[in-house]
């Protein structure tokens, strides 16, 4: 049994950022950068009036003749005199002769002249050529989160594809004969399954979609065949229940039989002590606990960090921050424990509902509050870590 720091590093260790594929941009929400993007054009890629109003040589006079018009999208190059203007229209191109835009507001017309009655500084509400980014300037950098914001810059730009990180095929096995699905009649002795459903919509919210969940009855044979499976399909297993020392308890042998390589098993840590983690090439497999809560906990600290690395995401940890204890926790396990709680204005709660089988309590925290394995009690005031949810 190894402790909680020391799986950490096990998990940063064998953390490894995914292949890079070339995708259409607008299919990007959500995905990492694998490489630089360099600004094909410049943008604006022509001189743009900020406003509508007039464009007009700076200084040559006060009253003009309005020659003509441009609106955005126009080519035209309109050639202009001293004291002509020509009526421009936001985002329009603002003619090689002009420098300057007047704000409509700020000028008197009558039929084709017009007087400024408010004159700008020169080159006022023009954007110069290349004001945003020119060619060949890095539009965004290697390992960006792409969003609604960035991806719309880069069509805008007129790029149309770019290469980012993929995201991991993942398969989710469940083992335990005591599982039934929801929507079904429950009988004597059985329970819901709802770590699959945690697990694919924790995987779904940071953009791994596509999440296979297969099932498995508690036995050698079948466990053994439905864990090879799984690593043929896969970049990543995740394995639900099985894991522990009972009779009926298969999945360790089942993996061995596979070939995985174990890399540790069984964290000094509740909830979620029996937790094994090993690789098959370049598969990562995890057997998580059957209990849900310890699922769950062991999916946000062991798990995410390794998947967001995988899809190019800096920073995979969940955040780690102080609050303040607003009653004592005691801690009598010599074990690190993380504990469902809410935090509020730097002051955290303890909720009630602890048990590795509760979910109800995980459902309406928003932190998990860490008690290391070395400290016996956290005083009501003292400062305390808590991983934000």
């Amino acid at each position: 049994m190894i402790s909680v720091s020391q799986a950490l590093l096990h998990i940063d260790k064998h953390s490894f950022a995914g292949n890079a594929v070339t995708k259409r941009v607008q299919k990007t929400m959500g995905m990492v950068l694998a490489a630089d993007v360099l600004s094909p054009i410049h943008m604006p890629p022509f001189r743009q009036s900020a406003m509508d109003g007039y464009a007009i040589a700076h200084g040559t006079s006060q009253t003009f003749k309005v020659i003509g018009e441009v609106q955005a999208g126009n080519t035209e190059n309109i050639a202009l005199k001293p004291g002509e203007a020509i009526r421009i229209f936001t985002g329009a191109r603002v003619p090689d002769a002009a420098d300057t835009v007047v704000m409509q507001e700020h000028v008197t017309r009558e039929g084709d002249s017009i007087t400024v009655d408010k004159m700008p500084n020169k080159d006022a509400n023009v954007r110069p050529l290349g004001e945003q980014i020119a060619t060949g300037d890095t539009a965004l950098e290697k390992g960006t989160l792409l969003n609604e914001a960035s991806i719309a810059f880069l069509v805008g730009l007129g790029i149309d594809k770019v290469a980012v990180y993929k995201a991991p095929k993942v398969s989710v096995l469940v083992t335990g004969n005591e599982l039934q699905q929801p929507g079904k009649e429950l009988k004597e002795g059985q329970v819901y399954e709802s770590n699959s459903v945690a697990l694919k919509l924790a995987l779904n919210r940071i953009g791994i979609k596509k999440v296979k969940i297969s099932r498995v009855e508690d036995d050698l044979k079948s466990t053994t065949r439905a864990v090879e499976k799984c690593l043929k399909n896969s970049d990543l297993v995740l394995i639900s229940g099985g894991i522990s020392v009972g009779d009926y308890d298969f999945v360790k042998q089942a993996l061995e039989n596979n070939e995985v390589e174990a890399i540790f098993y069984k964290v000094n840590q509740r909830p979620g002590k029996p937790l094994w983690f090993g690789q098959k090439g370049k598969t990562k497999v995890y057997a998580l606990p059957g209990n849900p809560a310890s699922s769950l906990s062991c999916f946000y600290l062991y798990v995410l960090p390794l998947v967001k690395v995988q899809m190019g995401i800096a920073n995979p940890h969940l955040a780690r921050l102080k609050a303040t204890a607003s009653e004592a926790i005691h801690n009598p396990t010599g074990k690190t424990l993380f504990l469902k709680g809410n935090v509020e204005d730097s002051q955290a709660s303890l909720l009630t509902g602890q048990a590795s089988s509760m979910l109800k309590s995980f459902a309406v925290s928003n932190a998990l509050l860490l008690v290391p394995e070395d400290k016996e009690i956290i005083q009501k005031g003292e400062e305390l870590t808590y991983i934000a949810l």
